[in-house]
């Protein structure tokens, strides 16, 4: 698979330009076209530009409406209500974020709850956002059914990621821990069906609830969760906060993040600022910080973040983008 050089102003344009050629408004389009080039940064490549093409088809076939503009209300001193109007998330979030972020400070905690709602990608380059605020940041994200529960075959959770930013008292972040409910992110998997490749054994489970290593069996079959029935657990905390406490569209009742059938998925997203300020005495920042050195004291040892950070550093000399992407891309501009 041959790779080209791109610049994260280029992959920001790229996916850009897509994303308005399919009919999505410019707000939205920039504010997704960000989270795409800050994707490729931190090295996660199977959300960044080659989702786009899926993003414009969705555009185009309904499944979110580019024009959409989130309302944002305020029903509680504590509370931010954003209604993504079946738009993209990224729009949504960025409306919400700095009424979220005021609130917080003003009452030590906060919550944005967004509704009818779309796939926001990588959650922790939300979270990370509160974090560079100074703020505890937490996401959750619910996402259409893959994930059997345990003893049955029959998908009602998604992949339902969970993301917590720990901010480091200098306006960085510690800690980035954003992980799914799943072995694997479901756009792995995915990736491995458009390139024919078969998945390593333990990553999907056909619709019998048995192993296998077929991409395309995996996905017409079960998600495996994350550490058995924890896993299961761990979806169902997430969808109770992302759709139940939104108001959003339970994962069961989702149209797929993928392909055209279905109209807008309806998902949503619960975002949690918390001022360490408020909590913790003021001793918040020196634990964290003991805390990350005895684990980067280990050899070998690594704190959740510090993988997606160096590629983060090493990404303002460029980032290697698969060919065959940017021809998807080009394709759909066509």
């Amino acid at each position: 698979m041959t790779h080209r050089m791109m610049s994260l102003d280029e992959i920001e344009t790229l996916a850009f330009d897509a994303l308005l050629a399919a009919g999505t408004r410019p707000e939205a389009a920039r504010a997704l076209a960000v989270a795409t080039a800050a994707t490729e940064a931190d090295g996660v490549a199977s959300h960044g530009l080659a989702y786009v093409p899926i993003y414009a088809e969705h555009v185009r076939c309904g499944k979110v409406d580019g024009q959409a503009v989130p309302e944002v209300s305020t029903p509680r001193p504590g509370v931010v209500r954003v209604d993504a109007g079946h738009g993209f998330a990224h729009g949504a979030i960025d409306a919400g974020m700095g009424p979220l972020i005021a609130a917080a400070r003003a009452n030590g905690v906060a919550v944005m709850a967004i509704h009818r709602s779309y796939n926001c990608g990588v959650l922790g380059i939300h979270t990370a956002r509160i974090a560079a605020e100074g703020m505890l940041g937490l996401g959750f994200t619910n996402a259409p059914a893959s994930i059997a529960p345990g003893g049955g075959s029959r998908p009602v959770v998604g992949t339902n990621p969970i993301s917590m930013a720990v901010p480091d008292g200098a306006g960085g972040v510690e800690i980035l821990i954003d992980q799914s409910a799943s072995v694997i992110a479901k756009s792995e998997i995915m990736k491995h069906a458009r390139e024919g490749r078969a998945i390593p054994e333990g990553w999907g489970l056909d619709a019998d609830g048995a192993p296998t290593t077929d991409p395309d069996v995996a996905l017409n079959g079960s998600m495996a969760p994350a550490g058995g029935y924890k896993g299961v657990g761990l979806a169902l905390i997430v969808e109770t906060l992302a759709a139940a406490m939104t108001g959003a569209t339970l994962g069961k009742d989702a149209s797929p993040f993928s392909g055209t059938a279905g109209g807008p998925p309806a998902t949503g997203q619960m975002f949690i600022a918390i001022d360490p300020g408020a909590t913790s005495g003021g001793a918040f920042a020196e634990r964290i910080g003991d805390l990350a050195a005895a684990i980067r004291g280990q050899d070998g040892a690594r704190l959740p973040g510090d993988g997606r950070g160096a590629a983060r550093a090493r990404a303002g000399g460029g980032v290697a983008v698969a060919e065959a992407t940017i021809e998807r891309i080009a394709a759909s501009m066509a």
